[in-house]
């Protein structure tokens, strides 16, 4: 049922006592609920007329003196009641505020009902009655007339505010290109009363409540996104008159294995925590659709962009048979020609752009197209990780560029990635000069800004840089550690500069200046506690004795006799001139 069907008669779903009370909250559930009903709207007025699934309710039927008011009790559900009340009304109460009439009172039939089915009682108006420690916040928030402060620590208040504020702001942003504020609050009020969504369970009178109950809630585990994908697959397949368990149809073929929980493991994604198998299809969807996946919704976007392909199902299922094995190869970094980058990939967490990656593998892009399109990636995220530039808006960056590719072609992918980031201006997708890439050498703290694994990952690029081909090895070992030439603890060997007046100010600019990159460098283990706080000539005379990195020799061929603020200033700038040969500016790849 929509919204409109399951409120719009004479109704009264009552929240039995043993039920617990209101408990929902911004983060996990007002905030997801607006924006489903904000993408919903959003996608009426690009005319899709999608409808969004919100879950289920468990109803009872309950006999009552009033015949003319049916009444249900609440089984399962009451969170989800309670806040689409909640949300219907806020969006009642602001469209009655801008003067939209005829829409506001189509949407109070949806939460209040006629005074003749009351009964005499003010409280029967309410399509929904919570339990008695929420009839008071409920009444107040749902009456439009009723102040609310004195229940404003309440979360059913604070659901209507945040609804009535989110809706407020959304209309304000009307009239658009080509979107009048009239189609604007249409949109609106038509995702909340007809697109979104419940299964509605209704149960008669002498059925148990609490098997139904159970049964939901304790003996299932709940679908993947991917399993309800594979179903549908396999559903299609059987009506096209495939063979079910052909391996042309079944997608998930080479995802299983008695021995093998790769696929299955869960794995962080941000705040979410999710299979490894949803995550991928995630991308596999943004790749083919070029537009933002949000997780739960991975299926329901699957499912619009089978019907809007016109393909057979089992071309689809081999698709993504086909890109898993590539993304599995990229987590793995099981492909040679990659090694390098997928080990700064993963180090710099750069996820957001594997739909890119799998679009490049997976149109057999020239070795050379594809070497200089992922120079250009990994140079331009690593050089805005460096000057702490944004990542909000990554995703949206990323999918421009899959439909950029979509329209050059693999055989010009590289050029095209390059063209493409070269020519982002603003805040999101800035290239950094090296200019920047020196004024962040210089002034910031890296060792306090990034994770140790990204200031290990840029020190061993450098030491690769500044190897010949005449050296032992081209390989840089992974397991050192960091080290600060002047130490962090440099109150005892280190003295300052004589005769500043104002010394606080050098101790705190000291502090700041021995994190950043001039001052760093990579040791073992063991010679990183040789080292520990000891004086700059007796760690001068152990690194010359023990490393035999690159790195240690340009530092100890290049220092003064005393390492003090000048010559750390010193180092950044030659480590920036290598930097931006590992890393380079657009004009130079």
């Amino acid at each position: 049922m929509n919204l409109q069907k399951l409120f719009v008669s004479p109704v009264r779903y009552e929240i039995p006592l043993f039920q617990r009370s209101y408990v929902w909250g911004l983060e996990k559930q007002w905030s997801p609920l607006w924006e489903d009903v904000q993408n919903t709207a959003e996608r009426y007025l690009n005319s899709e007329e999608k409808a969004h699934f919100l879950g289920a309710v468990v109803l009872q039927q309950k006999p009552v003196s009033t015949p003319m008011l049916q009444t249900r009790l609440v089984v399962d559900g009451q969170q989800r009641l309670t806040t689409l009340q909640l949300l219907l009304d806020a969006v009642q109460e602001v469209l009655e505020q801008h003067g939209v009439d005829t829409a506001a009172k189509r949407l109070k039939l949806l939460v209040l009902n006629p005074e003749a089915y009351r009964d005499d009682k003010d409280d029967n108006a309410f399509k929904v009655w919570p339990t008695t420690a929420d009839q008071g916040a409920f009444r107040n928030a749902m009456h439009n007339d009723l102040p609310s402060e004195e229940y404003e620590e309440s979360l059913i208040v604070q659901a209507h505010n945040f609804f009535k504020y989110q809706v407020s702001q959304w209309l304000d942003m009307y009239p658009q290109e080509n979107v009048s504020q009239t189609q604007a609050r249409e949109a609106l009020e038509k995702a909340v009363s007809q697109l979104l969504q419940l299964v509605v369970i209704d149960l008669d009178p002498s059925d148990d409540p609490h098997v139904i109950f159970e049964t939901l809630n304790a003996r299932g585990t709940p679908l993947l996104q991917s399993d309800l994908i594979k179903n549908m697959v396999l559903f299609e397949a059987g009506k096209a008159g495939v063979t079910s368990n052909s391996a042309e149809t079944d997608p998930f073929r080479d995802f299983k294995d008695d021995d093998d929980d790769w696929w299955s493991d869960d794995i962080q994604q941000g705040r979410l925590v999710r299979p490894r198998i949803d995550v991928f299809l995630s991308y596999w969807l943004v790749m083919r659709t070029r537009k933002e996946v949000v997780a739960h919704e991975v299926f329901s976007e699957f499912r619009c962009y089978y019907k809007k392909q016109n393909k057979p199902i089992e071309n689809i299922a081999a698709d993504i048979s086909r890109v898993g094995k590539l993304y599995r190869a990229l987590e793995e970094k099981s492909n040679p020609d990659m090694e390098t980058f997928l080990y700064r990939w993963e180090v710099m967490q750069a996820g957001t752009m594997t739909p890119v990656l799998l679009w490049m593998l997976s149109s057999e892009v020239p070795r050379e197209q594809m070497d200089k399109g992922l120079r250009a990636l990994e140079s331009h995220y690593l050089r805005r990780m460096v000057c702490r530039r944004t990542t909000r808006g990554y995703n949206r960056l990323f999918i421009s560029l899959v439909e950029r590719l979509e329209e050059a072609g693999a055989e010009y992918a590289g050029d095209k990635i390059v063209d493409f980031l070269r020519k982002q201006d603003s805040d999101v997708g800035l290239w950094p000069s090296d200019r920047e890439i020196e004024e962040a050498f210089l002034n910031l703290p890296l060792y306090r800004l990034l994770t140790r694994k990204r200031l290990c990952m840029i020190l061993e690029a450098i030491e690769e840089e500044l190897r010949t081909d005449k050296a032992e090895s081209q390989s840089v070992p992974h397991r050192l550690t960091i080290e600060h030439t002047m130490p962090r603890r440099w109150r005892t060997h280190w003295p300052l500069v004589a005769g500043v007046e104002n010394e606080a100010e050098q101790v705190e600019s000291r502090d700041q200046l021995i994190h950043t990159i001039g001052n760093l460098t990579l040791v073992t283990n063991r010679l990183n506690a040789a080292l520990s706080n000891a004086p700059w000539k007796d760690k001068r005379e152990t690194l010359s004795n023990h490393s035999t990195l690159f790195l240690n020799k340009d530092l100890l061929d290049n220092a003064p006799e005393v390492w003090d603020e000048s010559a750390i200033e010193e180092r950044a700038k030659r480590i920036c001139l290598m930097a931006t040969k590992v890393w380079p500016h657009a004009d130079s790849i």
